[in-house]
């Protein structure tokens, strides 16, 4: 209650700020002339002598006639020796911004601040991603033993690390170190995960980002990410980048001209420098998971750049064997439950998907206070889980 009294205080009170803003405004812009006077008369009342002061306001003379308190107006001729030919008339003269300037005035202002406003949270967004979105992991806390199956490609990226870590023993024989991988295929089947695993088990230091760390609603920030990114890499190699959701940074480029479009290709042109300026022998290399290889720019994803691709797929029947046992730790199957049949059962299914139907069966047993999963804990976690 009291924590909704001060939003409403707060709320009141910016209320009032902005109607007294407003209030000021209006009384300027709003304020009386006066009464209207053709400037040849005005002219003559000056020859007169009848005329004891003037104020030049903007496009309009104000002035008042001797012994008289109308206020009069007309306009101003803004000629260069016009207020020195009323001066050396005797005449009082003062000069006075219009309330039109004075709107404009304070428009400017407001204008202003808000341009550096936005300019300082631009530059505040470039330097805090470095810090916020690009954390240096020295250990993972996860190893191939977490993951199933994958074993050609963990023997492959087992070597292509030798090699990032180890240059000029490659060097020597001619052999150009691979400068970055591709990993693509369905969601959910453990790219993140191989990725974490690789850093772990190399023993490199890791960066994880998403396409979406680069994506900002200010022009040209998402470009600066990316050599921030590459700049801080650096700092700590030999060290892995990992980009997931990939697509999302380097989609094939579109020349449409819309602004999304011309900073999307921005991105990937900073991404083309970084990848071609620095040496894979420099200890950096370059993971990138994405669902849709198909879409992304192929000067971005071709050799030289990102060397190999392998394709994460769904798992066939002896690596689900393997997520099985690996998701039932702690517990032990009942004899009316068959892994191997249980196995084929889960064709087609992701791993994470069988990671989740596996916790939901252990749960079961949890509750019915045993460590077995049986039949029915099976049987209720493909409902909850609506897998099938």
């Amino acid at each position: 209650m009291e924590f909704r009294t001060m939003k409403s205080k707060k709320r009141i009170i910016i209320a009032a700020v902005v109607a007294l803003f407003i209030i000021v405004i209006f009384l300027i812009v709003s304020d009386d002339k006066g009464e209207y006077v053709p400037y040849t008369e005005f002219v003559s009342e000056v020859e007169n002598g009848e005329i004891s002061e003037i104020t030049i306001s903007g496009e309009t003379v104000n002035f008042y006639i001797e012994n008289k308190d109308t206020l009069y107006y007309t306009d101003n001729p803004d000629y260069d020796m016009f207020k020195a030919d009323l001066m050396s008339k005797g005449i009082k003269v003062t000069d006075e911004d219009t309330a039109e300037e004075a709107a404009a005035y304070v428009t400017d202002i407001i204008f202003n601040l808000l341009f550096i406003g936005i300019v300082a949270f631009g530059l505040y967004k470039v330097l805090s991603s470095e810090k916020k979105n690009f954390q240096i992991i020295k250990h993972t806390n996860v190893t191939f033993a977490d993951i199933a199956g994958m074993d050609k490609e963990k023997k492959d990226m087992l070597g292509i690390l030798d090699m990032m870590k180890n240059p000029d023993k490659y060097k020597q024989k001619g052999i150009r170190p691979i400068k970055g991988i591709i990993l693509e295929g369905p969601p959910g089947n453990g790219k993140t995960l191989f990725a974490k695993a690789l850093a772990q088990e190399a023993r490199v230091n890791f960066i994880a980002t998403r396409g979406a760390d680069f994506q900002s609603a200010i022009m040209s920030i998402g470009p600066a990410k990316v050599k921030s990114l590459f700049k801080k890499a650096a700092k700590h190699k030999p060290c892995i980048i990992f980009i997931d959701e990939f697509d999302g940074i380097g989609e094939a480029r579109n020349y449409a001209g819309a602004g999304i479009d011309k900073e999307n290709n921005r991105m990937i042109i900073s991404l083309l420098n970084e990848m071609d300026g620095f040496n894979s022998s420099d200890g950096i290399m370059v993971i990138a998971a994405t669902n849709s290889y198909a879409s992304l720019d192929p000067a971005l994803v071709r050799p030289g750049r990102f060397d190999r691709k392998y394709t994460i797929s769904n798992p066939n029947t002896e690596t689900r064997k393997e997520l099985l046992q690996l998701y039932s730790k702690g517990f032990t199957f009942d004899s009316d439950v068959q892994p191997d049949k249980m196995a084929e059962s889960m064709r087609g299914l992701s791993c994470s998907a069988i990671a989740t139907l596996m916790n939901e069966a252990t749960i079961e047993a949890s509750a019915k206070g045993s460590n077995m999963i049986d039949a029915d804990c099976i049987k209720e976690a493909y409902r909850k889980t609506r897998l099938k």
